[in-house]
């Protein structure tokens, strides 16, 4: 009877943490495998305007990451930029995401030597696609989405290892 007790204590624990806004809610915004991502546009590290009618015809991984200049930000853009080569034979463009400002971003990027774009999400995009639960939560979850040159999602990932994400994403690749 107790345990019964602990199992429903815990349900409803988790389902009051996913009304309230909490991470539930942004795993099950994620976008389908499947489903066309949405249409989207971004400031890069210089300031450009990047749109993803700009990235039509070509795949792109897209991954976010919480915030500049951090551990785990910095060993998965590390292991992303280790592995460019890999996506670029593949046909693949990276992209990083975070909500901070253009400049930040142009402070990580040369910092790491990061050969990708790294863009500027106001929290617009990051609240469609479950890398947020709301504007103002001031930073993005750890996700990432491999869209193919249809704009479709090949893939979906909504719990990321920094250290082990770019090999596992060249795994999930269509062989070349």
């Amino acid at each position: 009877m107790i345990n019964r007790m602990k199992q429903v204590a815990i349900i409803l624990s988790l389902l009051a943490g996913s009304l309230a806004g909490g991470a539930l809610t942004a795993e099950a915004a994620m976008i389908a495998v499947g489903d066309a991502f949405p249409a989207w546009e971004m400031k890069d590290q210089s300031g450009k305007e990047v749109t993803s009618t700009q990235l039509a015809g070509k795949s792109y991984l897209l991954w976010y990451y919480p915030k500049a200049m951090t551990s785990g930000c910095t060993a998965e853009g590390q292991a992303l930029r280790d592995a460019h080569p890999q996506f670029v034979a593949r046909g693949v463009e990276i992209l990083g995401v975070s909500f901070d400002k253009p400049a930040a971003n142009a402070a990580f990027a040369k910092a790491e030597n990061f050969p990708y774009r790294l863009l500027s999400d106001d929290g617009a995009l990051a609240v469609q696609v479950g890398a947020a639960t709301s504007r103002d939560q001031g930073y993005a979850r750890r996700i990432s989405y491999l869209v193919g040159p249809d704009g479709k999602v090949l893939k979906a990932y909504g719990s990321v290892s920094p250290s082990r994400h770019a090999s596992e994403v060249l795994a999930d690749l269509p062989p070349s």
